[in-house]
């Protein structure tokens, strides 16, 4: 098999994400460059930095929600599907849309990483480029294992033009249409 043949089609993929939640708790799916992969299961400390920043953003960003379940659809020429750990919208943007939704109204995504062998090859590599495909503003990668954050924004087709990464414990400005300032300092305190 080639690199760029993709595993299965995209609607095999909704089919056997469906059979895989019900079937085994905690897993979580996604098809991205036309591969299947799964994301960890998130550790404690992951779901404390997706606390931290869903308050953030409800003290700054009232008329938004942190959703951190609902799958997306990415990648417009291949059907992707990911499942970021917190996609920043309006809060009625995904009524009625289902498992996948449309990524057109998301402001910003999300991805804390995980303490897995797939997580420089999912978060630093595939899913910049299937977000930034998308056209979606931010992504915001919180990289536990470097103790950095990294801002991408700009989106241009496969890439994202600007991309900031600064330590933990540094102030981060979100660009627009986000416009949010993060004091990074707790993310400090969940790290291995």
């Amino acid at each position: 098999m080639t690199a760029d043949r993709p595993q299965m089609l995209v609607t095999e993929f909704e089919e056997l994400a469906r059979h895989a939640e019900r079937s085994i708790e905690g897993a979580r799916l996604e098809f991205i460059s036309g591969h299947l992969g799964g994301k960890a299961v998130p550790d404690g400390d992951h779901g404390r930095v997706i606390q931290w920043l869903t308050r953030i953003c409800m003290q700054h960003r009232p008329d938004l929600w942190l959703d951190p379940t609902q799958g997306l659809m990415v990648e417009a020429y291949r059907g992707g599907r990911a499942r970021p750990d917190g996609s920043l919208a309006p809060a009625e943007a995904f009524v009625g849309q289902g498992e996948w939704a449309d990524a057109a109204p998301v402001l910003m995504v999300v991805e804390v990483t995980s303490y897995d062998s797939d997580t420089d090859r999912r978060d630093r590599v595939d899913k910049p480029r299937a977000y930034a495909e998308t056209g979606i503003p931010v992504y915001l990668l919180i990289d536990r294992d470097t103790c950095e954050i990294k801002v991408h924004s700009r989106p241009d087709g496969g890439q994202y033009e600007t991309v900031q990464t600064l330590p933990f414990g540094k102030e981060v400005a979100l660009p627009e249409p986000v416009g949010i300032a993060l004091d990074t300092e707790p993310l400090k305190n969940w790290v291995r």
